[in-house]
């Protein structure tokens, strides 16, 4: 006997639209935190689903759910956009930051062994070559994971998953640090003290230089979002 089908999806096939909307969010969200599009960048669906060599339905679920999470915003019926942040909201996810990174910075610096510290080292001289070059989509690539091989060494992982929201929210305004942030190297400068402080062992030092580090983008960034204000 031969067997009919009604047209409706199988579970196997909602299953892998799932997995697959699963991955186009995770792919976007990455490319958010580390700084890969610019606040104004344009995700059309089409391109979305090319890129990331999936369908239309689950790039669009994708989109939906970063819509819903605030970190792209509806400008048109069919025109997603990476948002800057304003005022507000930039204090608010700087004050989140500075609480948030400085304890799992504190909780876990003991444990950086040295092939950590190796790794930061390594991470930040590919940051000051591409700053150098200013090549500030690079160096923001690796910012990201400067900062993260820190954090998660306090093997908290709501505590992680809390700081990547907020990095999802403020990745692309981290744009807005250039060329100034990379001509007086203060990230540079602070990057430096927390591995200083690691190979000491002082979780306060490296606290200190991560919530500098936090603190001194937060001022240039507030001084962009101004003079957006002004224009408008």
């Amino acid at each position: 006997m031969n067997e009919t089908t009604t047209g409706e999806e199988s579970p196997a096939s909602d299953l892998q639209s799932g997995r697959l909307s699963d991955f186009a969010y995770s792919s976007i969200k990455e490319q958010l935190t580390r700084g890969a599009y610019k606040p104004g960048h344009k995700l059309p669906i089409r391109s979305v689903a090319e890129m990331l060599n999936v369908g239309a339905t689950p790039a669009r679920e994708a989109i939906n759910r970063l819509v819903f999470e605030g970190a792209l915003v509806m400008v048109g019926p069919k025109t997603v956009i990476v948002p800057h942040l304003d005022l507000a909201a930039l204090y608010e996810v700087t004050q989140m930051r500075l609480a948030l990174e400085g304890l799992a910075t504190e909780k876990g610096a003991l444990r950086a062994t040295n092939d950590v510290v190796d790794k930061l080292l390594a991470l930040q001289e590919k940051i000051t070559f591409s700053l150098d070059e200013k090549r500030y989509s690079d160096a923001l690539h690796d910012n990201k994971e400067f900062h993260f091989t820190i954090y998660r060494l306090c093997e908290m992982p709501h505590l992680l998953s809390t700081i990547e929201a907020l990095w999802l929210r403020v990745g692309a305004s981290f744009h807005d640090l250039y060329p100034e942030f990379a001509e007086a190297k203060y990230g540079v400068h602070n990057h430096l003290a927390a591995i200083e402080g690691l190979v000491d062992k002082d979780p306060s030092a490296v606290r200190a230089a991560m919530e500098n580090d936090i603190r001194d983008g937060y001022r240039r960034l507030k001084k962009a979002a101004q003079e957006r204000l002004r224009r408008q």
